[in-house]
């Protein structure tokens, strides 16, 4: 079967390293899908689901018994919304990564996941070989999106940039008015493959600060407002690896 997702790391595997099982838990407020998934999941040598909600008020308690590496959340859910959930995570801190499992096609609901940590989506039509294929990538330190999911925010970003307000439309913006230098492509790859300012200070032996001057810049350059457009417009210009 062909590979139609886009995955794109942020860390190498380290070597040496007794492999582990990946810990995780799944959300979903359907009783089938939920355990129907479980079963599947289960079926992997290097799979423990360690525990299920149903709701996201169950969400973050799980998480703290349980501590996984992956929560598998569906976006509607009754009570507190997948949304919603993801934002109690960030608040409170959790290290979780977390999978978008939805059958939703809301773009504006992907770049909010997205925008609130969101490590993969994944639709929930998506071959199961792809699911696991995309647990195994996330828990590995990389970024999962469905290629359809992908191109569709990224149209978003672009018909929004493509429409001038009235009083720009004589002069629209360029996407990039100067070529990036080496250390800002450098900052846009870590950028996309979730990076965050201090990690990349210390990867690339600067300042914290001196990342913000790039970014501010490299904003400046591409046209974008915020790291999510970042990295979308890096993936979408080839320029997430670094190369």
């Amino acid at each position: 079967m062909s590979d139609n997702s886009i995955s794109i790391t942020s860390a190498p595997p380290t070597s040496g390293v007794p492999r582990t099982k990946i810990r995780i838990v799944v959300a979903d407020d359907h009783p089938i899908f939920r355990d129907g998934l479980c079963k599947l999941l289960a079926l992997e040598e290097d799979f423990e689901v360690v525990g299920q909600a149903q709701d996201g008020q169950e969400v973050l308690d799980v998480l703290q018994q349980y501590e996984p590496d992956i929560l598998l959340l569906d976006l509607k859910m009754p009570g507190l919304d997948g949304l919603g959930t993801l934002q109690r995570l960030q608040a409170a801190r959790i290290r979780t990564r977390v999978i978008v499992l939805t059958a939703s096609d809301d773009k504006n609901e992907f770049v909010q996941a997205m925008k609130l940590g969101t490590s993969g989506i994944v639709l929930k039509q998506t071959a199961t070989d792809l699911l696991i294929k995309s647990i195994r990538k996330v828990h590995a330190g990389e970024i999962w999106l469905d290629s359809h999911t992908t191109a569709a925010v990224i149209r978003q970003f672009v018909s929004a940039e493509e429409v001038p307000p009235p009083s720009q439309a004589a002069a629209p913006r360029e996407r990039e008015r100067s070529p990036l230098s080496q250390r800002e492509r450098e900052i846009v790859a870590l950028v996309a493959q979730g990076f965050k300012n201090k990690e990349m200070a210390e990867k690339m032996f600067i300042s914290e600060q001196t990342v913000k001057n790039h970014l501010h810049n490299i904003f400046d350059k591409l046209g974008v407002s915020d790291r999510l457009e970042l990295a979308l417009y890096a993936i979408h210009n080839n320029l997430h690896t670094g190369r």
